[in-house]
């Protein structure tokens, strides 16, 4: 294998590990919680230690070595799971198959990039926004149907930012289209994900991200929250005000530990009832004191306008941003999903 593959595999992975290793040292308490979920922070150790494994690999010219030939594998597949250590041809049936499917999954994602459309969902309005930071950003929300045919929503941050954001993204959303419609669960999607996705080179950190599956009939929402920024369900109780509801983590973010069990939950919704979905570039939007409009400014913000169309909310929360840090520019990509249901 020539060098300038083992320097590119060595650039990314270091990269990674430092991204990693910061987020865990300088993060707060409470946000790390968020990210990880039900995970502990003895899972992105165990993950680091993979990185180190693989770095000390590449120092010595044996990452990518087939255990059984000992050639080395081929460097695409290096590039998507930089663990590979068993040639294509040595590997057993069910794990060759497993390998082609990935590999097929690869190649339809090239394909599978359609301009998205908001749905007719029979008693759910929907509205949406989302702006990058840069001239390309790394937040992401799709409308999506599941194997059953239920209404399937999506939203997700990549922690990076720039063109390499966007084009991991890019490749997330192809994914995303491609295993959904596979699947009735989207734990097991968000399952799948994280296993194509925590050995490729071109994830630097990780991705927080939100998919559900809507079922019209029953009003039932059915998610899971891999450590993505709880979304906002935001309901009057009969005979009592309103109230808002955190749809909280049910697993850790894409990319952030080796293996983990995520978990569905449900919520059964209401008419009347607001679900919120967004990104950090909301809740972190600064004042010009300095101070962020945090989980709390949306809540406020609900009480004031709740009444709203769900294309009202987007339009009067992007407003209520502007005027929140002063008409200047948001530091970060911004994405708003509004669902109201009527009926």
């Amino acid at each position: 294998m020539s060098n300038s593959v083992f320097d590119r595999v060595r650039t990314s992975l270091v990269t990674q590990r430092q991204n990693l290793a910061a987020w865990l040292d300088s993060t707060p308490n409470q946000t790390k919680q968020l990210r990880l979920g039900p995970a502990g922070e003895e899972a992105v150790q165990a993950h680091l230690q993979v990185l180190d494994t693989a770095l000390e690999r590449v120092a010595d010219h044996t990452l990518g070595v087939c255990e059984v030939c000992h050639d080395y594998v081929d460097p695409s597949r290096l590039e998507m799971d930089y663990t590979a250590c068993v040639c294509i041809d040595h590997l057993a049936d069910e794990e060759r198959r497993r390998l082609e499917s990935d590999l097929e999954l690869s190649q339809k994602v090239q394909q599978a990039l359609l301009p998205q459309q908001v749905p007719d969902i029979p008693g759910l309005e929907l509205a949406a926004f989302s702006q990058p930071a840069r001239i390309v950003g790394g937040d992401y929300f799709d409308f999506l149907r599941f194997r059953d045919n239920t209404h399937g929503l999506v939203i997700a941050d990549v922690v990076d930012k720039g063109m390499a954001a966007s084009l991991l993204m890019a490749s997330l959303q192809a994914s995303l289209r491609i295993l959904v419609g596979e699947s009735n669960s989207p734990a097991q999607v968000v399952e799948r994900l994280n296993s194509l996705f925590i050995h490729n080179i071109h994830l630097t950190q990780f991705v927080t991200l939100f998919l559900a599956r809507y079922d019209h009939l029953t009003r039932t929402l059915h998610y899971c929250n891999a450590g993505h920024n709880q979304p906002l369900l935001y309901r009057q109780p009969a005979g009592g005000q309103r109230q808002g509801y955190w749809l909280q983590p049910t697993g850790p973010a894409i990319g952030l530990v080796e293996e983990f069990i995520f978990r569905d939950e449900t919520a059964a919704l209401l008419p009347g009832d607001i679900l919120l979905l967004y990104t950090d570039g909301v809740t972190e939007a600064r004042n010009v004191q300095g101070a962020e409009f945090k989980p709390q400014g949306l809540i406020d913000f609900m009480q004031q306008h709740a009444l709203s169309r769900a294309p009202d909310l987007v339009r009067d929360l992007r407003r209520e941003l502007q005027e929140f840090t002063g008409g200047q520019p948001l530091a970060d990509d911004t994405t708003i999903v509004v669902g109201r249901l009527t009926t």
